[in-house]
Parts: C-alpha cells; sequence; structure tokens
C-alpha cells in the first residue's frame, strides 16, 4: 500500500496573493478518483463563480477557519458557513464563494469523481 504527502504551498497558487490563494494538491497527491485544494480567501475576496456539470463532479466545501457564504445562483439561495461547517454541491448546482466577513477565510475544497 502507498502513500503521498504534500504541503499546501508545494503547487503555485492559481489566484492572486492579494485575494487569498488557492492550491490545487491533485497532482502532488497523484490523486485519481479526487480532487483536493486549499483556498484562502481574503476579507471582501470571492471565488470563481461555476458549475461542474461537464465533469460530473460534487463538491465538498469545509471552512477550516473563518466564515463564508456561498451563493447558489440557480436556487436563488445564499448559504453561510463558520469554522467546522460543511456543505456538498451537486455537479449541475451554480455556485460562488465570498468572503464578506472581517476576517481571512481557509477551506478544504474536495471534489469526485474525476
Amino acid at each position: 500500500m502507498g502513500h503521498d504527502t504534500a504541503a499546501k504551498t508545494d503547487p503555485e497558487s492559481v489566484i492572486d496573493e492579494e485575494w487569498g490563494g488557492m492550491w490545487f494538491l491533485k497532482e502532488e497527491l497523484d490523486t485519481t478518483e479526487l480532487g483536493i485544494s486549499v483556498l484562502e480567501l481574503e476579507a471582501g475576496g470571492k471565488g470563481m463563480e461555476h458549475d461542474e456539470s461537464d465533469s460530473g463532479q460534487e463538491e465538498v466545501y469545509y471552512v477550516v477557519e473563518g466564515a463564508v457564504e456561498v451563493d447558489l445562483t440557480d436556487a436563488d439561495e445564499t448559504v453561510a458557513l463558520e469554522t467546522d461547517e460543511v456543505i456538498r454541491l451537486d455537479p449541475d448546482e451554480t455556485r460562488q464563494i465570498h468572503n464578506r466577513g472581517d476576517e481571512r477565510a481557509k477551506l478544504v475544497l474536495v471534489g469526485a469523481p474525476l
């Protein structure tokens, strides 16, 4: 049985440092069935609005620190999440993460299957 380890900062962040950072760890961990990322959003920051209908991935967002709001565009709903709370999203649900608070937020994002 094998294993792989990685640090959040092994890959380059895919978003500008002024907004926080986002690190995709799939390649570093050599995963084949799921994607895992760490997202940090500064106060006032937001993620990209998207859905996963093309990939068919469910996504799970776990808030490690801080608080965020997830806008569910298709449902015309906003879900507020605080530290240690989690949300699972269907692939076809359009979503966007916002940090509307005063503190940096940190999340772990998981998507499967790839």
